[in-house]
């Protein structure tokens, strides 16, 4: 992962960890990929939670979205 990319993405996820724990879960960025895909995991609750895909979609992808627009997907990998 490019340091910057890294750096500027977890800022992004720092930002709304807050609520994710509020609600029993976290989220962990595992790769920024060279087509700028992005893989994370949803941890604790987040990971078996109903509406985690609206999680992704409105907290997590339009965070990292704000900060690293070059941005092509947010994958969460189990």
């Amino acid at each position: 992962m490019e340091m910057e990319s890294k750096q500027r993405i977890e800022n992004a996820l720092d930002s709304i960890r807050p609520f994710l724990k509020a609600d029993g879960g976290d989220v962990e960025l595992l790769s920024i990929e060279p087509d700028h895909v992005v893989h994370i995991r949803l941890l604790g609750a987040c990971g078996n939670c109903d509406i985690s895909h609206i999680t992704m979609k409105a907290g997590i992808e339009d965070s990292i979205r704000k900060v690293y627009p070059e941005l092509k997907a947010v994958i969460a990998v189990n």
